[in-house]
């Protein structure tokens, strides 16, 4: 079967990204959660055998020498719903079978989780994994269906629920995943903030 994982992603520029988070930690901590996140994502990628296409927005950095089963595009679309729509219908258009669609702020997705997702799809339509924060940290389908896109209040308490609503109302199968926490805020950093050793003033030697 032939499979595929789209990574949205940011280019890891200071004070661009994890803006949310900045509030509390400051920019620099921000990015340094933001790059271990994105090195995290693309490590537990790594022991898939699928296809991986990049999304990316800000300015296109593509890694060189990128693996071989890496594809690399810039997000196309006024929000985030439109993106995902557009690069949902792009990638199955070459001929996958099975989709998912992942952000890079969920530290604990894990190489089984997204088995578990091509799984779920074998028997469903749709899977979603839900977010702790009322969000979802995955997406999959076999087939486009770009209501799912449209009409949802993006960064909220209600993104799930509503695509959950939306595709039950369009009579789509839906399974679901273990629910995980995202990092969007302080609050959800957990064991990072030790890890990352966030809050820990950097000094120059004098000269």
């Amino acid at each position: 079967m032939k499979q595929a994982v789209i990574v949205f992603q940011k280019t890891p520029e200071h004070g661009k990204v994890k803006t949310r988070l900045a509030a509390s930690i400051g920019d620099e901590d921000a990015l340094r959660v933001y790059q271990y996140l994105l090195q995290h994502t693309h490590k537990v990628l790594e022991s898939l055998t699928v296809d991986i296409h990049v999304f990316i927005s800000g300015k296109n950095r593509k890694p060189s020498p990128s693996p071989t089963n890496y594809f690399f595009y810039k997000q196309q679309g006024p929000d985030l719903g439109a993106r995902m729509k557009q690069a949902f219908a792009q990638i199955l258009a070459l001929g996958y079978e099975q989709v998912l669609i992942i952000g890079t702020d969920c530290y604990e997705i894990s190489a089984e989780i997204l088995q578990q997702a091509f799984e779920v799809l074998t028997h469903n339509d749709l899977v979603i994994g839900p977010a702790k924060d009322g969000g979802y940290y995955l997406l999959g389908m076999t087939h486009p269906h770009p209501q799912l896109f449209t009409e949802i209040p993006w960064s909220t308490s209600t993104v799930c629920r509503e695509t959950i609503a939306i595709a039950k109302a369009a009579g789509l199968s839906i399974g679901l995943l273990p629910e995980l926490s995202d990092v969007d805020t302080a609050e959800d950093l957990g064991v990072l903030y030790q890890l990352l050793k966030l809050g820990k003033k950097k000094h120059s030697n004098p000269t």
